[in-house]
């Protein structure tokens, strides 16, 4: 269903460019952006998942800023779309928390730069989605994509977003941006 609908950015376990393990960066951007994008496309939550515990720290801190701070206060549009913003340490933790919450396990939806075995196009997933009670936990990766262990444990793999060019290195907040677009926006 359309109200289940779950998003995460994940900065661990990412590939870096020398095809290593690593965790990333949270950036502001990031925090700002895909949570107002969530909120336009009516995200049920978007979840930042960070291990390392002073970036989750500081992330709940400008969450907090915009929800209770003086930032909320200045700017309703920003404390409404922190709303259904939240931080966890893992995507297990991301999933038992969606679990609680829907009665069931998601259905994990990854997203890849390359085609898979069980790549599935935006339509195909966007009829699953309308046509489906179960949740679903869409994951974006950072750094240079999500590790195979993630892409393994995917129920389905969105098919590659593509320009007209060789050249395909979109940021995170954009492809987050195109594929919800894709997914639930108007026709």
């Amino acid at each position: 269903m359309r109200e289940s609908i779950y998003l995460a950015l994940v900065h661990y376990p990412v590939y870096n460019k020398n095809h290593e393990v690593v965790s990333t960066s949270v950036t502001n951007f990031d925090i700002h952006d895909i949570s107002r994008t969530c909120r336009t496309y009516d995200i049920k939550e978007y979840h930042i998942v960070v291990p390392v515990e002073a970036q989750k720290q500081l992330t709940e801190r400008i969450i907090g800023y915009w929800q209770e701070g003086v930032g909320g206060n200045h700017n309703k549009d920003r404390e409404e779309a922190f709303f259904n913003t939240r931080v966890y340490e893992s995507i297990q933790k991301s999933i038992e928390e969606i679990e609680k919450l829907e009665g069931k396990r998601p259905l994990i939806i990854t997203t890849s730069a390359k085609i898979y075995p069980n790549t599935v196009t935006y339509k195909e997933l966007g009829e699953k989605i309308t046509g489906d009670d179960r949740p679903y936990l869409l994951l974006f990766g950072t750094g240079w994509g999500l590790t195979e262990e993630i892409m393994d444990m995917s129920d389905y793999i969105l098919e590659p977003i593509r320009g007209n060019t060789k050249y395909n290195h979109l940021s995170v907040r954009s492809a987050v941006s195109i594929i919800l677009d894709r997914l639930t926006g108007e026709n």
